[in-house]
Formats: structure tokens, C-alpha cells, sequence
């Protein structure tokens, strides 16, 4: 039987709490890190090490994996004072999931072959819920061979893996998804406020949109939670936020121009101001109703 490869795990927010709870499942040799250590509390007595900084992170697996929150989070966990790049062993390979900028891809992959290290890009679709499961689709940019090597681990955390080509086009279509997803949370929002002031019924009405040719899944999802006022964190609203923003200056660097995306992501930062960044992204509901 083939030994497991060692595994690294940096940053257990949402999503990367509930990967590491699957590598863990899978038997792979797992070393957690966290920013706040608090978080990785849960991990220290089930056979897992838990790492003092990235750089400590960085030398106790052959693969390690960030799942971060922005650009920032990742350049200084992995090229900070004490970033994992550092005491990587050559031959390692880096795994970025996060929702980051290709510039900054391209910057952490230049910087990993400098070390003797690969980067494979592999940021996710799926929210809480799929991560928990195990259901998450990976959309890899990565040379064939580093993909193989460590298709086992992205296995483990998911439904699919899809090798979308280099490195680099992982972070663009994972924009373009979030982009898509943004503005129709966007829109949707208006709709209900929209709705909400009318005499309609507002379950038939919901009905007819979620079966018709608007509906879909972020819509059903959508519908359900911003009726309800359910606001506990599947997707955080500030994440969403910082990836439309991404989606803007990724696009603009080819040329194109996101009309749609300025107005969802004006009511994003809105909500945000109105102190809801640590809420579910649909809590930019509550941005409308309180008239923006």
C-alpha cells in the first residue's frame, strides 16, 4: 500500500476547518495551522500537530494547503517573515485554495519554483455545506504531473476535481463563478425588497420565480434564507465583497469591462458598512431594505 503523503493545512475559517476534518478522516499525516491559534484547539488531541506559524507548517508535510481569505492573508502566510515557502523541502508542493487574484497567483508561483516547489491553484465552489461533506469541486490550474501527485489529497475534500490547464486558470474562472453568483445575489435581493412592497403573495410569488426561467440553486438558496432572516455563515458577505472586487480587476486586465458587477458590489460594501461583513452573503438583503 502507498504511504499517504504528510499533509499541511493553513487556515481553518469556514472552509478550512472542514477540510482538514476530512483529510483527517482520510488518514492522511495532518499538521494544522491557524492565525488564531484558539481554532486549531479542536485538532490538538486527535493525532494531529498543530504548528506555531506557517514556516512550522511549512516543514512538516510534503503538500501543504492554504485556504485564506484574500491576497494579503496569503502573500504573508506563505512569503512572510515566517512564511511556510521558506521551509518547504524542495520537491514540495504548495496548494493554493484560496480566492485570490491571478497576479498573485503568478507572484506564488514564481516565487515556489525558486524554492523547488510546485504550485498547484486549486480554489473551490461548494460552500460550508459541501466543504462538511466532503463535496467541494476543485478547479485546478496545474502542470499534469503535480496535479497526480497530489489528486489523492483534493480527493478526499471533494466531488470533482476539474484540470482546468496551468497554473492561473484556476483563480480566473473561480472570479468569473463568483462574479456570476454576486450579481445574481444582487439582484435577487432587489427582487424580494421589490416584492416585499407589493400586494403580491409572497410564497406564490417566490414559487413561480424559483420553478421558472430565473430559478437556480443560489437562487432557491437565496429565497429561502433572506425570507427567513438566516443569516449564519455559509459564505461570508465580506469574502463576496473582496471577490467581486477581484472579478473587476481581473477582467479589466483583459480588456473587459464588468457593468453589472460595479451596482452588487456597491451594495455589498454598503451591507458591510451596516455591519454585516461577518454575516451569510445574503444578509445583503438587509442593504435594500434599509433603502441603501
Amino acid at each position: 500500500m502507498k504511504t499517504k503523503r504528510s499533509v499541511a493545512l493553513m487556515g481553518l475559517g469556514t472552509m478550512g476547518r472542514a477540510m482538514a476534518l476530512n483529510l483527517l478522516r482520510a488518514g492522511f499525516p495532518l499538521t494544522v495551522y491557524n492565525r488564531t491559534v484558539a481554532k486549531a484547539h479542536e485538532f490538538a488531541g486527535r493525532g494531529v500537530s498543530v504548528a506555531q506559524s506557517p514556516a512550522q507548517a511549512g516543514a512538516a508535510a510534503s503538500v501543504v494547503i492554504s485556504m485564506l481569505s484574500d491576497d494579503d492573508a496569503s502573500r504573508e502566510t506563505w512569503l512572510g517573515e515566517n512564511g511556510a515557502l521558506r521551509t518547504m523541502e524542495p520537491g514540495g508542493l504548495a496548494v493554493e485554495c484560496s480566492t485570490v487574484s491571478p497576479g498573485w497567483i503568478a507572484e506564488l508561483a514564481s516565487a515556489a519554483r525558486a524554492r523547488g516547489a510546485q504550485l498547484v491553484e486549486a480554489p473551490v465552489t461548494g460552500s460550508r455545506m459541501q466543504a462538511e461533506g466532503g463535496q467541494l469541486t476543485f478547479l485546478v490550474g496545474a502542470e499534469e504531473e503535480a496535479l497526480a501527485e497530489v489528486l489523492p489529497v483534493l480527493r478526499s475534500m471533494s466531488k470533482e476535481v476539474i484540470h482546468l490547464g496551468p497554473v492561473g486558470s484556476g483563480a480566473q474562472l473561480k472570479l468569473i463563478n463568483n462574479f456570476l453568483c454576486g450579481v445574481q445575489v444582487a439582484s435577487f435581493a432587489e427582487a424580494l425588497v421589490w416584492m416585499e412592497r407589493t400586494a403580491l403573495d409572497r410564497e406564490k410569488a417566490l414559487a413561480l420565480l424559483r420553478k421558472g426561467a430565473p430559478g437556480s440553486g443560489i437562487v432557491n438558496t437565496m429565497a429561502e434564507r433572506m425570507t427567513q432572516r438566516k443569516y449564519d455563515v455559509n459564505f461570508l458577505l465580506s469574502l463576496m465583497a473582496k471577490d467581486l472586487r477581484y472579478a473587476r480587476e481581473a477582467a479589466a486586465k483583459l480588456g473587459v469591462q464588468l457593468s453589472t458587477e460595479a451596482p452588487a458590489e456597491q451594495m455589498f460594501a454598503q451591507a458591510q458598512r451596516q455591519g454585516q461583513g461577518e454575516s451569510d452573503m445574503s444578509a445583503v438583503v438587509e442593504a435594500v431594505r434599509k433603502g441603501m
